[in-house]
């Protein structure tokens, strides 16, 4: 009987290992420079052939829309909901940090994203169902504050809220405006507080 790596399931253990050391070293690259690099960078990085690659891959498409949705699960395990039966501040403070640094981690990818919404039709399905990720957490936060208002209110203010705490918001405030972490959750924290309708008595 030969060694575990040279069974089926060591092989696909292996194959299964290269793929995540792929759009692990795609998105370093997506850190390093905005724009989708090529198979020869991504392998290069890796450490393996380019071959190596297509070997998983179809084509470098398919390895962008893997990679997107590979990044939005790290996002979404590093962005575990907190504090959500706390007090008003508690609770805004938990959200804002914690979408403060998803924003942190992940805008250089996003960027990328968004710049080639053209070439990959497929990505604006991604981006809308992040975008509703992000709207049904912000649900999830506030209920207490959300659910008395009417319907179309209720919708315009977590449109509102969404465009606030946009991976681009961050961005701005920390490149353009030149906001430490914390000034910049600051920011968020009192733009929220202002938005959000009064707490109803007897709710935290």
């Amino acid at each position: 009987m030969g060694p575990p790596s040279s069974s089926p399931d060591g092989r696909r253990l292996r194959s299964e290992r290269t793929k995540q050391s792929i759009m692990e070293a795609y998105i370093e690259l997506l850190r390093e420079r905005p724009e989708i690099p090529t198979a020869a960078q991504i392998a290069a990085r890796a450490g393996i052939s380019t071959r190596s690659v297509f070997e998983r891959f179809v084509d470098l498409q398919g390895l962008s829309l893997a990679t997107v949705d590979h990044a939005f699960a790290m996002g979404e395990a590093q962005a575990v909901a907190r504090n959500i039966d706390g007090d008003r501040q508690t609770r805004v403070r938990s959200h804002v940090e914690t979408r403060a640094q998803t924003c942190e981690h992940w805008l250089p990818v996003w960027r990328v994203v968004i710049a080639n919404l053209g070439r990959l039709d497929a990505l604006r399905e991604r981006v809308r169902f992040i975008r509703q990720v992000i709207v049904k957490r912000m649900e999830l936060m506030y209920r207490p504050e959300l659910e008395g208002l009417p319907a179309q209110e209720r919708r315009d203010l977590l449109i509102a809220l969404e465009a606030l705490v946009d991976f681009e918001s961050w961005g701005r405030m920390r490149e353009s405006h030149g906001l430490s972490f914390d000034e910049a959750c600051s920011v968020w924290m009192r733009m929220i507080d202002r938005l959000l309708p009064p707490t109803p008595h007897g709710q935290p």
